[in-house]
């Protein structure tokens, strides 16, 4: 092969391959046509240019005409365009340039926070380029090579590389030589501790771990946590097994908002398509009148349609993303993500780096016989000091510096140093040899390592072996790391230590060392556990581990269950299992997405936390994907939701409480768009009724088509509040869901009750036309009903959505644009405005009478909601039992209103 010319692709090998068959380190240098010196700057600009940039496969930005489409197939829109469409084909141009208004501004306030999301998601991407040291040469063949800083996406395969403490691993690549080298694969398999890496020239069948447990490779997405290593690059970009482990996850299916829009849009077809021709037959059958009426019809079936639905929601979605972005450094990257973390009641947690810091530190010291003993620790300090002191690392690695964090720094220092053996994964001992001030001739060889390889070179008989063994596998059941200590004493002498003087030592005991959980984990799962939504732990970890850091944390953990049985239960057996289970342990990537699916088969809303590779199968299986900010990047682009505020510095936890911040805020716009949906459906659905009844009981149209759609218009304004009002407190403490179900029993029957409303107003302007002293003025009716329309559609908005709250604290936004639909609807009859519209002054003596009414129908509304409140209340109770699902899932659920409204509906008839 032509130096230069690039590896060809049928000789590269597979990072995988083990086996006799697996090509040695020189046949892999040979086949990508590199070598120990690296690559030449010619020839690595040839294979740049052939393989392309060291950058991930990511979604491309979505052009806004492709966004506007998608905007414009949301089933709310679509229920409006075939609205427009009707009202322009009967020559109703208002209404049809109304409804291409409102479209064009619910589409136009979607795409901007839309965009918004994505120049967010851009700036968190430049905060994480990095570089890599790579070994590079002049174009002559004989140049030395020199070491270099450059882009990681301007890797190539056949780079040489470096590899130190803290560096991210920025392609495959394959081990030439390494010293005490330990990676961490978290992001990869969900392993929380490193693991050992190191060159092996011949691979054979004892590696068969899978891809990630081969010591020669390392993968682009882990981290070096201690030692260092020179590497050759094996894969870039697309090529690597980070890409293509995650090539092709497969989206979820429709989201706990798809479902919910669907529902609601085919109840509002439903109704739209019956309309119409009920109207046209009433008033054909009753007055002989036919297609004169079509206009009326139409106007009827826009009153009946809440125009303002995809503004609301857009609206509510809009501001209460902007405002986390603003506010918290919450980033929205899909709208209705916001309404599903409303809506959820289980969340699953990857514990490595989620809850967790990735940091370990020191539990306790014990002696042979479990006591605690100080005296350990401070032996396995001096060793890790001196360790790290004489045998040059750059910095210690993470159990050792638990360990100095754990004593004062003079108690280590006290001891003059003489020799240090570092670790390394074969011994997987690290000894430290110290002279004690005050004892001339001696040395102290102080061991520290794992359990097994201490204890095998201590001087022990069997049992008292075999009985240490067992003590260390109880400690490690409670999901502790374990550290093993022995000394020995030895002449001093000038000739050097080996590892052959790691032999016949003490016993002095075990340190023992946990998961430090980041600061903010315990808050935040208590909040969301005060919420309502049920916490659940998903991780590729020891079933031990991730039980300890629930203890930790003060999460009861109800049941664990390990990969190995989830994989004997079908997806119903799983479903019923996930509902009684805390923990998931050792599971893969596919384990997490399978039970993530489990979940919400069973009917939960469920979203997925996490932060490594590994978690993006079940980021994109659940309803709502969140990942912090120092996610991987794939992960950042296959999430919905991203905490990318500042984190806290001082540990490098994660500020996890801006979860509970998302979660009020996305309960907050569901809660104000169930409220829209209830009042404006069940208001005009009466509104309706009372038009089907009017149709056949007068001689002439109960209201004009020019008066349906100001009324309509005057309506649709005033319910633009929805989006500004906040909630009461009660109906953020649990999830929000839209239940289109409840949602048709709740417009039906509180619909049924405004029409009585309307038909007792009709009675009063029957007397008022046609009694002593009238002149059969249709003006009068049209004015009368169009008065007591908007008042009672104002009573509706302060009744059922402001509640008890407007005596507690003033007016909200609600109860203000309340007042004024009341306001317009009172003067617009008597003013100006009035004839042009076909209306005029009514007699004072019909607003008295109006006045009984309303009254009447308040009253009888107050009933009503004291009566579903109670129901409510009783089904929670009933719910509470033993094993019930009210404050384990979050089964509880309270609609987005405030006093008695918060707690409306119930199994079928609850709305949120």
């Amino acid at each position: 092969m032509a130096a230069g010319s690039g590896p060809s692709t049928a000789a590269t090998p597979s990072p995988g391959s083990g086996g006799s068959a697996a090509p040695t380190a020189l046949q892999v240098l040979r086949a990508l046509d590199s070598g120990p010196r690296g690559l030449t700057e010619q020839a690595a600009e040839e294979r740049l240019a052939r393989f392309g940039e060291n950058v991930l496969p990511t979604r491309r930005a979505i052009p806004w005409p492709r966004r506007l489409l998608r905007g414009l197939r949301d089933p709310f829109t679509a229920v409006l365009l075939v609205l427009g469409l009707v009202s322009a084909a009967v020559a109703s141009w208002a209404t049809a340039t109304v409804i291409t208004f409102l479209v064009v501004v619910s589409c136009g306030l979607r795409i901007s926070g839309e965009l918004r999301a994505d120049r967010s998601m851009a700036h968190l991407r430049e905060l994480v380029a990095t570089t890599a040291s790579v070994l590079r040469r002049a174009d002559s063949r004989d140049a030395a090579p020199v070491v270099c800083e450059i882009p990681v996406d301007q890797l190539v395969p056949g780079d040489v590389i470096s590899l130190g403490p803290g560096d991210l691993v920025p392609a495959d690549v394959r081990l030439l030589r390494a010293s005490g080298l330990r990676v961490y694969q978290a992001a990869l398999t969900g392993e929380s501790q490193p693991v050992d890496k190191y060159p092996v020239d011949v691979p054979d069948a004892r590696y068969g771990r899978g891809v990630f447990g081969q010591p020669h490779l390392c993968f682009q997405g882990s981290s070096v946590a201690s030692g260092s290593g020179t590497a050759v690059v094996e894969a870039t970009g697309a090529h690597t097994e980070f890409a293509r482990t995650h090539t092709g996850v497969q989206r979820r299916g429709p989201s706990a908002f798809d479902r919910s829009v669907h529902g609601v849009s085919w109840i509002l077809v439903r109704f739209t398509l019956l309309t119409p021709p009920l109207v046209l037959m009433a008033n054909a059958a009753v007055d002989g009148r036919g297609l004169e009426t079509l206009p009326f019809a139409v106007a009827v079936a826009v009153a009946l349609t809440p125009e303002m639905l995809p503004v609301v929601v857009t609206t509510c979605l809009a501001r209460g993303a902007a405002l986390l972005a603003r506010t918290h450094g919450v980033i929205v990257k899909r709208l209705p993500a916001l309404h599903d973390l409303g809506a959820m009641d289980v969340l699953c947690l990857d514990k490595t780096g989620t809850l967790t810091e990735d940091r370990p530190v020191v539990h306790r010291a014990l002696d042979a016989d479990g006591q605690n003993d100080a005296e350990v620790l401070r032996w396995a300090a001096v060793n890790a000091w001196w360790t790290l002191q004489l045998a040059d690392l750059p910095v210690p690695d993470m159990l050792d510096e638990a360990l100095l964090d754990a004593v004062d720094e003079a108690e280590a220092m006290a001891y003059e140093p003489v020799a240090a053996l570092p670790f390394d994964p074969v011994r997987r001992l690290a000894t430290a040899v110290v002279s004690t001030p005050g004892r001339l001739g001696t040395h102290t060889l102080i061991v520290k390592g794992a359990v097994e390889a201490v204890l095998e070179r201590c001087a022990l008989g069997e049992e008292e072996r075999a009985r240490l063994h067992s003590l260390a596998d109880r400690l490690a059941t409670d999901g502790l790391r374990l550290l093993a200590v022995a000394t020995a004493d030895r002449t001093a002498r000038l000739r050097a230590y080996t590892h052959a003087d790691e032999h016949d030592l003490t016993f002095r005991g075990f340190v023992t060392l946990r998961d430090e959980v980041t600061d903010t984990a315990a808050a935040a799962l208590r909040d969301l556990a005060g919420r309502g939504v049920n916490v659940k732990i998903l991780t590729g970890d020891h079933p031990g581990t991730a039980t300890r850091a629930c203890h930790d944390l003060g999460l009861a953990v109800d049941g664990v269950l390990t990969a190995d049985r989830v994989d004997l239960l079908t997806d119903a057996e799983l479903a019923a299992a996930a509902r009684r289970t805390t923990v998931f342990a050792r599971c893969s990537p596919d384990h997490k997405a399978r039970i993530v699916t489990a979940l919400r088969a069973d009917g939960h809303t469920a979203g997925f936390l996490g932060d490594g590779a590994n978690d993006l199968p079940a980021l994109r299986a659940a309803d709502i994907g969140i990942c912090p900010r120092d996610a991987v990047a794939v992960t950042r682009d296959g999430a919905d939701v991203v905490l990318a505020g500042q984190q806290k510095q001082d540990k490098g936890g994660k500020d996890l409480t801006a979860i509970g911040r998302a979660v009020t805020a996305g309960r907050h716009a569901g809660g104000n768009i169930t409220a829209y949906l209830r009042i404006a459906l069940s208001s005009n659905l009466g509104n309706v009724i009372a038009m089907l009844a009017a149709g056949v009981l007068l001689p002439f149209l109960p209201m004009l088509p020019a008066q349906v759609l100001v009324q309509n218009l005057c309506f649709d304004a005033a319910q633009l509040a929805f989006a500004y009002d906040r909630p009461h407190p009660a109906a953020l403490r649990r999830p929000a869901v839209l239940r289109p179900r409840g949602l048709l029993r709740f417009i039906t029957g509180f619909g049924a009750l405004n029409a009585l409303a309307d038909l007792a107003t009709f009675a009063l302007l029957a007397l008022a036309m046609y009694g002593p002293g009238s002149d059969n003025d249709e003006a009068i009716f049209h004015s009368g009903w169009f008065t007591e329309n908007l008042l009672t559609q104002a009573l509706v908005m302060v009744l059922l959505h402001t509640g008890r709250r407007g005596a507690r604290g003033g007016l909200s936004p609600v109860g203000w644009a309340a007042a004024v639909l009341a306001a317009v609807g009172v003067l617009v009859p008597p003013s100006p405005l009035g004839p042009p519209l076909g209306m005029t002054a009514l007699p004072l003596a019909y607003y008295a009478q109006l006045a009984a009414v309303l009254t009447l129908y308040a009253a009888a509304l107050a009933m009503a909601m004291r009566r579903r409140e109670r129901r409510h209340a009783e089904r929670l109770g009933r719910a509470a039992g033993p094993g019930s699902a009210v404050g384990e899932v979050g089964a509880g659920v309270v609609v987005g209103g405030a006093g008695a409204v918060g707690h409306l509906g119930g199994d079928d008839g609850r709305l949120g």
